[in-house]
């Protein structure tokens, strides 16, 4: 596998071109039979799961590298309505007195 690493230019000791990267990821997923993909849409992919499992906004946000948690919320919150949907419950759990549910994360149904 060796010889599918990034190289470094010896002479100039500097990483290659991002485009260049780009490309060798490209090839590598297609030697590994996976799909195309963009190295762009895995990060998008590793936010939007961060976010599904619960992480905090401003986590993914420095993770990222945002300049603002504001930037991040209006680009991933809409990716998993699941989310909201857990959101909703956490906050419904909370006004019908089901606080041990909304603290530990679980769902609760409104529909009783």
């Amino acid at each position: 596998m060796d010889r599918h690493r990034v190289r470094v230019h010896p002479a100039r000791r500097q990483p290659p071109a991002l485009q260049h990267v780009s490309d060798q990821f490209l090839w590598l997923a297609y030697l590994a039979g996976l799909s195309p993909i963009r190295l762009h849409d895995l990060r998008h992919g590793a936010a939007s799961l961060m976010l599904a499992a619960g992480v905090e906004m401003k986590v993914v946000q420095e993770t990222l590298g945002h300049t603002s948690s504001a930037f991040t919320a209006d680009t991933y919150t809409s990716v998993y309505p699941q989310v909201a949907t857990a959101a909703a419950e956490k906050t419904a759990a909370l006004l019908f007195g089901k606080e041990d549910q909304a603290e530990t994360g679980k769902l609760i149904s409104l529909r009783s």
